[in-house]
């Protein structure tokens, strides 16, 4: 329930502002809107303003929107209100109303994004966990609790500040995408007067989308946790062997064990391909004493794969600070992430156009109902940068240059700037069935990926 009330209240705010946008610019222009509607089908609600003489619509199906202005192309106009017709106005009116819709959500990302930097919010600290072994990480140098400073790429005159983890795996994000290796100055988990600069080459990971599982190539697992056992489950294999929630695991089978994810990585590799589980030699810390146990984990099924689990909690919750920002350089902030995300968005979109990213990374619906209410679960905090993202590729995706989107009126508007005369409305036409076929396209990709992805 709480996944449709996300899903349903996040789609309609952000349609509701892009359509305000279109809206409230038509109005600015002098053009009369007669309808003003979120979502289509039938209406569950409907009223009209006895000054503007609009019609405000809350339709059944909230999936989409408009804005229906006065206009001599779909019906009769009277002569008196033919300077009130969006036909009828200036080029440039006619294209700021078509642009202040994805404006409006660009404008929106900002407002959400600069909310969350002055409240603050809850994020692991940058300290790393041991990275997999081989990996690129570990072959720069990482071994794990070390904790990132700063990052800079080849481009940058400085290194960025990195402020917490998620803050870490955005940069990363954004140079892999830009095809750049980084340097990444460290210092122990304990004190950051010692600091080194170790290059990591993301380039040396091919990637189609700078996502989890990208960063598992690169070796990077997550954050530092300490090796102690949380809740243990009843009557599951960590208490049937005698350990106990609170447990510092020093090692297994002689390999001392430097945080949580080495620890989890060792249950799980008690499993052969077969599926036969083998005891391990355990060496935990208790109440002031060590205690040496076998432990033998049980085989499980996981993504086509045989592991080992303990039915415990492996690795206390990674450390946490809040990451707040001022009045000032919290909205700074607010508009730097905007552009990187829609920056980053383009970039991608061009990356599958040309076959360099994967159409897997193409979300729909499904998808985008799921994280939402994955997001209000944890929290409004998560929930509002999600309904951020969103509102940023929203504003992206309609103005590319598709007939059927805003970009696409606005390229007519544009050759007819070039030109002196508008689009003829026989190419309107093939540009329109064109652009419904290429959107409808992309849509049934997208919902491909979200049943791929709901299915596992």
């Amino acid at each position: 329930m709480l996944t449709v009330v996300a899903f349903v209240l996040g789609l309609s705010l952000l349609i509701g502002v892009h359509e305000y946008g279109h809206y409230r610019m038509a109005r600015a222009c002098g053009v009369r809107v007669l309808r003003f509607s979120i979502g289509f089908g039938k209406p569950l609600l409907c009223w009209r303003s006895p000054v503007t003489q609009t019609e405000y619509v809350l339709a059944m199906v909230p999936l989409g929107g408009y804005v229906r202005m006065l206009d001599e192309r779909e019906g009769d106009v009277p002569p008196a209100m033919r300077q009130q017709a969006f036909n009828t106005q200036p080029l440039l009116q006619r294209a700021l109303i078509v642009a202040a819709g994805p404006a409006a959500n660009l404008l929106l990302a900002v407002v959400l994004y600069a909310g969350v930097h002055w409240v603050g919010m809850e994020e692991p600290v940058a300290l790393l966990a041991s990275p997999v072994a081989g990996s690129v990480a570990e072959q720069a140098g990482l071994r794990g609790g070390e904790r990132v400073v700063a990052l800079s790429t080849a481009d940058d005159s400085d290194a960025e500040p990195v402020a917490s983890y998620e803050h870490l795996r955005w940069l990363l994000a954004r140079a892999a995408l830009n095809r750049q290796d980084v340097s990444l100055v460290v210092s122990p988990r304990d004190t950051e007067l010692v600091r080194t600069e170790i290059h990591l080459p993301l380039t040396a990971v091919a990637t189609d989308s700078a996502d989890a599982q990208w960063l598992l190539q690169l070796g990077l697992t997550g954050p530092w946790t300490a090796p102690v056992l949380g809740e243990v489950v009843p009557s599951g294999a960590a208490q049937r062997f005698g350990l106990k929630t609170g447990d510092e695991v020093l090692s297994v089978d002689g390999v001392a064990m430097a945080d949580g994810q080495q620890l989890r990585r060792a249950i799980r590799q008690a499993v052969d391909p077969n599926g036969q589980a083998r005891a391990q030699q355990w060496l935990v810390q208790r109440d002031g004493r060590q205690v040496s146990l076998v432990v033998e984990p049980v085989a499980e099924r996981h993504d086509g794969q045989w592991v080992g689990r303990i039915g415990a909690y492996v690795g206390q919750p990674p450390e946490m600070l809040l990451v707040r920002q001022g009045p000032v350089d919290g909205l700074a902030a607010a508009f730097t992430k905007t552009w990187d995300v829609s920056v980053l968005s383009v970039q991608m979109m061009g990356k599958m156009l040309i076959g360099e990213a994967s159409l897997k990374n193409l979300s729909g619906p499904l998808t985008i109902a799921d994280y939402a209410g994955r997001s209000a679960s944890v929290g409004w905090v998560p929930y509002v940068m999600f309904l951020a993202l969103i509102s940023v590729s929203l504003g992206v995706l309609n103005l590319l240059p598709l007939p059927i989107l805003d970009g696409g009126h606005l390229m007519y508007y544009l050759w007819e700037g070039v030109t002196g005369r508008p689009v003829s409305e026989v190419w309107q036409d093939r540009f329109q069935r064109g652009g419904v076929v290429i959107l409808m396209g992309l849509m049934s990709i997208a919902l491909f990926n979200d049943v791929t992805r709901l299915l596992g």
